[in-house]
């Protein structure tokens, strides 16, 4: 490092000890680094040329208003998505608030009363408790006689397939898999091992419908959890396939039926995907689609040096510094509270907005306990952006993710560093 970027780093907070050490782990990453920049260039071509095929126009752009009959940019918008994801359809809308939303509407789309779900996967992520009925909530699917079983994991976080192969009867219409880990401190599936256990599901019961929870996934690797036989994939975009830019938004791609059936859930019976209208979010919208592969990229050089860095320092780090990655979430314990709190407090002093606030633990709707959230970004809680949050429980882990460009992400894990070392957490 040039004693110039030492000064700057200096000029943010940063002393030169922690830089320094940054920097050493930042060049040992080269070549991984080179891996991640041929995945974003072939993910960037495969946009480019969905967006070619489906010959994307200036008109695309413009605007709708009332109820967006005849919207060519919302409709085009979601025939690239398919393309990409190479699925029949796709339902990318910014009346979808948010990924849970985005998930609630395609089990309240898919499932009637009478039917089972089964996660595949174990517990399902905190805000999907609700959803379906787990911790009892006004319009849970259990309300509507919808029941739940899961099959936890195993000890090595794979699939229990015996486990399954039990659990799956007459009644189970759909199985669920939560491609990332959630407030968990499990390995996230690759593709290729989504792929395994749907294949497995199809064997015993064909007619059940396979769908991945696919947020923090989308453009990490060259494939999708669609190309290996899910029946849908659902995501938000103020994560990765929003690519930073859009302000709202989430979508659900797979089988045609599927996904009408979904949509009839998103607006009413009747109308579905015709209306619903784009209200200026189409350029956006079809920006950030474009720019995720090279976002993601950022991201996951980001979760990768925060793994180094802190593995190195003695903690532990899901996924661990060297083995592969599938989401952009990276797990670190600190075992403590006060290390998950100036990590996070870290996180948002290196933010371009709201830098000057310090982040607290709060009873945030939908969790079971205190959280933590540190992200000063231009999309409010999107997690493509610089990003940090956890529970205050047991075992105490941060989860990071995000980083709109990885110099921005270099330099909130040099802050979450300096933040630790200032309270005497972290020795160097």
């Amino acid at each position: 490092m040039t004693e110039d970027m030492y000064s700057m780093y200096e000029s943010m907070g940063i002393r030169r000890e922690v830089a320094a050490f940054g920097d050493a782990v930042a060049e040992s990453l080269t070549e991984r680094f080179s891996a991640i920049d041929a995945t974003a260039e072939y993910n960037q071509l495969k946009v480019v040329h969905a967006m070619q095929e489906n010959r994307v126009s200036e008109a695309c752009l413009f605007p709708s208003s009332g109820y967006g009959y005849n919207d060519i940019g919302r409709d085009t918008l979601e025939k690239v998505y398919a393309s990409v994801f190479h699925t029949e359809d796709a339902l990318v809308r910014p009346l979808i608030a948010c990924g849970t939303h985005a998930l609630g509407i395609a089990l309240a789309g898919n499932l009637r009363p009478g039917d089972e779900l089964l996660s595949a996967a174990g517990k399902p992520y905190d805000t999907l408790e609700e959803v379906i009925g787990i911790r009892p909530s006004r319009g849970s699917l259990a309300e509507y006689g919808i029941t739940y079983r899961q099959v936890d994991l195993l000890a090595d976080s794979s699939f229990d397939f015996a486990g399954i192969r039990a659990a799956l009867n007459s009644k189970t219409k759909m199985v669920t898999i939560q491609r990332s880990k959630g407030y968990q401190t499990r390995k996230t599936f690759s593709v290729s091992q989504i792929g395994e256990v749907i294949r497995f599901i199809k064997s015993i019961r064909p007619d059940v419908i396979c769908m991945v929870d696919n947020c923090y996934g989308e453009f990490v690797e060259r494939i999708e959890p669609s190309d290996v036989g899910a029946d849908l994939i659902v995501g938000s975009l103020i994560k990765n396939p929003g690519g930073g830019l859009a302000p709202i938004g989430g979508y659900i791609a797979g089988r045609r039926d599927l996904v009408e059936n979904a949509a009839y859930r998103l607006t009413t019976p009747g109308l579905g995907k015709e209306v619903g209208a784009s209200i200026g979010t189409n350029p956006a919208f079809y920006q950030g689609f474009f720019l995720a592969p090279t976002v993601t990229a950022s991201a996951l050089k980001s979760a990768i040096f925060a793994a180094n860095i802190y593995e190195k320092l003695g903690f532990s780090v899901v996924p661990n510094a060297t083995e592969s990655r599938h989401d952009i979430i990276q797990a670190v314990t600190f075992g403590s509270p006060e290390g998950v709190i100036a990590f996070c407090q870290g996180i948002q002093a290196a933010a371009p907005v709201d830098s000057y606030v310090t982040p607290e633990p709060w009873p945030m709707p939908g969790y079971d306990s205190d959280v933590i959230m540190a992200a000063g970004a231009f999309v409010q809680g999107s997690s493509i952006e610089l990003s940090a949050d956890g529970p205050i429980k047991p075992p105490y882990a941060v989860y990071f993710q995000g980083g709109l460009t990885w110099p921005h992400g270099k330099l909130g894990i040099l802050m979450s560093l300096e933040k630790l070392v200032e309270k005497g957490i972290v020795k160097l």
